[in-house]
């Protein structure tokens, strides 16, 4: 008792929960006047609110040729990174060479160069594509972010918008086969992170199109680990249909 008294609790008013909302009810008795009959009616517990859906993200409206989708993407206030503050780089090679290589974002040296994969990043991919017997004129190159963050990673406000984006971007050049440079390109079309998805063909269906995606190291991760370079050579042979596919 001592603890109720503690808690604010002075006076027992029923063992039941009672409804002191509802209006009593009067009985009468023969030969009696009325009287009050209190009601033990518990509370009426009200149903629980569902919970409020999340508004879809907002999707821009996206030019409907691959021209004019490479324009929007280099230059149109509209594109998620044009409140960045950071210069865009647009796509750039041969949409009909059957081969499309993605990239996450534009590096530090990229924008002093005015091209993707700059710098030493770009002069090892360079390489890697010289030795399938490529070079930048035979393969399209473009990237889920077209200008770099300030603090150099997408954060996941942009994401969806920016994968809606780079899977436009796949149909409008329709490439037999994608090549994904790190994590990020692949989480937005795959669904994983390239570790998980190296090693075979991903079928990618976007828009009635099959596209056979290959993911693979990003340039700039080969420059601090070369070890895994042997691993990138056997990405790229999967590209070009030799050994492993």
């Amino acid at each position: 008792m001592a603890w109720w008294h503690e808690a604010g609790v002075d006076l027992l008013v029923d063992d039941a929960p009672r409804n002191w909302l509802q209006p009593p009810r009067v009985a009468t008795a023969r030969g009696s006047s009325p009287t009050v009959e209190a009601t033990a009616t518990p509370v009426a517990r009200q149903a629980p609110r569902p919970a409020p859906v999340p508004a879809a993200p907002v999707r821009p409206d996206l030019p409907d040729t691959l021209d004019a989708l490479q324009a929007w993407i280099a230059s149109d206030p509209a594109a998620p990174e044009a409140r960045w503050g950071t210069p865009r780089i647009a796509p750039a090679g041969d949409p009909a060479s059957g081969v499309m290589i993605v990239t996450d974002l534009p590096d530090e040296d990229d924008a002093s160069e005015g091209r993707l994969l700059g710098g030493a990043a770009g002069r090892l991919f360079d390489r890697m594509l010289a030795a399938i017997g490529r070079d930048r004129a035979s393969i399209y190159l473009g990237s889920l972010a077209s200008a770099r963050p300030v603090g150099g990673r997408i954060d996941s406000a942009h994401q969806d918008k920016l994968a809606h984006i780079l899977g436009r971007h796949i149909q409008m050049a329709r490439p037999k086969r994608l090549l994904l440079l790190g994590d990020a390109p692949n989480r937005a079309l795959l669904g994983m992170g390239f570790l998980a998805a190296r090693g075979s063909l991903r079928i990618i269906n976007h828009g009635g199109i099959r596209i056979e995606a290959v993911a693979s190291f990003h340039p700039r991760q080969l420059l601090k680990q070369p070890a895994l370079k042997g691993e990138a050579w056997r990405d790229l042979l999967l590209l070009n249909g030799g050994p492993g596919q």
